[in-house]
């Protein structure tokens, strides 16, 4: 790992040692940067996500890790001693730093899972009509009269549109919360 000051991260983060910075901590499992003034926490998370292409997340509890959260890919604010500021600027919110861990790996796999299974479901559910209307196209000699009348395909679009997403979004966990929390490496796995 990696541990860097607020002194020390003002010279890094000027142009001339940008690439080498980043170099550095691609070869780190972690890095820690601490003592670091809101703007350049902000700045940090700018340089990572437009040189590395990597998607960032951001975690803090006060009212100066705001200007991070905002700029990072996905923010989560710690209600605690500090204020809400925080939270009120982060796209998640958690009570105390140690339920981050089943706010990724349970609550981030779950969602995964869900929008990548609804947006298969999206495609199936179109391909399926417009391949109905084309062969009916065929059937009435390409003439352009409908098939249905206007409240069946409302009916059919607020049905398969509505429906399915509530249910599948309440209901649809493909593996336990206990599981996800023993065995990390599956988040990892479903991408």
């Amino acid at each position: 790992g990696l541990v860097i000051d607020g002194r020390t991260l003002e010279h890094v983060l000027h142009d001339s040692l940008q690439n080498i910075f980043l170099e550095l901590t691609e070869k780190c499992r972690a890095v820690v940067c601490c003592q670091a003034t809101p703007l350049q926490k902000s700045v940090l998370v700018k340089l990572v996500r437009s040189k590395l292409k990597a998607m960032t997340l951001a975690v803090g509890d006060g009212a100066n890790d705001v200007s991070m959260i905002q700029v990072a890919d996905t923010g989560v604010g710690i209600s605690g001693q500090e204020g809400m500021q925080a939270v009120m600027a982060s796209d998640f919110a958690i009570s105390q730093f140690r339920h981050l861990r089943k706010l990724l790996l349970v609550h981030g796999h779950w969602c995964y899972t869900r929008l990548t299974n609804m947006v298969l479901y999206y495609f199936y559910k179109n391909v399926a009509y417009v391949n109905l209307l084309f062969w009916y196209q065929f059937f009435c000699g390409f003439s352009g009269t409908s098939m249905t009348d206007y409240w069946i395909l409302i009916l059919f679009n607020l049905l398969f549109t509505s429906v399915p997403p509530i249910i599948y979004g309440v209901l649809d966990k493909d593996m336990s919360a206990e599981i996800l929390m023993e065995l990390p490496q599956l988040y990892k796995m479903s991408q």
